[in-house]
């Protein structure tokens, strides 16, 4: 039988490779630190700091970067079971370079191809994926095959029980192998996911691409008529908007904090939001938490062990 989790993700995994110095070009970085990285990894890794049951479904490269990534994954509490190898493609490896307050610029390594976009349909355990309580998936994910027919068959076969997540998540360069960087292009594929997805979470250009308008509420009433309960729009510097078919509204201002690296908020952000939602909170309460939660990653160097506790989103939220 299998294990109910609160969470299964799914989508990209593999290796931050962070400068431990601010302000340097790349070239000039002499020292730098390994964490483990990748959206829905983060994700994961968050939701389980907060004490929620939790696992991934991706895949590595069959090397000593994908063995850290099953190393670290277990530290953290996350179930690695669907985390499996790739022999021909080795794990990704992220670099940035750290510019505070607002620009961190990403380096992605994942060529000639990414092994998370190597999920196949047979390997899914849907029946996992159906009575997980929160089932997350990313835009990254319908990208290329064969893991585009994977996530798509995920969300079928799911049929929207419990909570399910779509990261819209728009990363032009993810998609340019597979000659579908236009977003247009890429639209009708978002569409098709979102028939399937109860929450969908993104900022103001990832909605812009899943719906064609940018104006936050605009964007969150159009995800709303593509077929979602809930839309999530970040706002950036104006906090977040969330909107309910029921009607309810939450816009939460964000939380001044001094910025070391932004690059982990918005992971921070939705494994907040899963917990939130699990916990049949208040829609002010999750965007407020989840805010919070996003904050307070922004101001640590790394993602996936910067995810706090919920004893430090406690203090952090009675300080601010």
């Amino acid at each position: 039988m299998n294990d109910r989790f609160d969470l299964i993700t799914m989508g990209r995994t593999g290796v931050d490779i962070y400068p431990l110095q601010t302000g340097v070009p790349l070239e000039r970085v002499e020292s730098f630190g390994k964490f483990l990285g990748g959206s829905a990894t983060n994700v994961a890794v968050a939701a389980a700091r907060l004490g929620r049951s939790v696992a991934l479904i991706s895949r590595t490269g069959q090397d000593p970067f994908g063995t850290y990534v099953h190393q670290a994954l277990k530290e953290f509490g996350v179930d690695d079971r669907w985390v499996t190898p790739v022999a021909a493609y080795p794990t990704p490896v992220t670099f940035c370079e750290i510019f505070p307050p607002d620009d961190f610029p990403l380096y992605f390594y994942r060529q000639p191809k990414a092994p998370d976009l190597e999920i196949e349909t047979d390997e899914l355990d849907l029946d996992a994926i159906r009575d997980a309580r929160v089932f997350w998936i990313t835009g990254t994910g319908l990208s290329e095959e064969p893991s585009r027919a994977a996530t798509l068959a995920a969300l079928e076969a799911r049929a929207k029980r419990g909570i399910t997540v779509f990261d819209l998540d728009w990363r032009p360069t993810f998609w340019k192998s597979a000659a579908w960087s236009d977003p247009a292009r890429a639209h009708a594929y978002y569409a098709e996911a979102l028939r399937h997805t109860t929450v969908a979470v993104g900022n103001l250009d990832e909605c812009e691409v899943a719906t064609g308008v940018r104006e936050p509420r605009a964007c969150a009433q159009a995800l709303l008529d593509m077929g979602v309960q809930l839309a999530v729009v970040k706002q950036g510097p104006k906090g977040v908007l969330a909107v309910h078919r029921d009607g309810t509204v939450a816009e939460v201002p964000p939380t001044p904090v001094e910025v070391v690296n932004g690059l982990g908020a918005g992971d921070a952000f939705g494994g907040a939001l899963c917990h939130g939602l699990l916990a049949d909170w208040d829609l002010k309460r999750i965007m407020q938490y989840a805010n919070a939660a996003g904050a307070l990653v922004a101001t640590r160097l790394a993602c996936s062990s910067a995810m706090p506790t919920p004893d430090e989103l406690r203090d952090f939220l009675a300080r601010n």
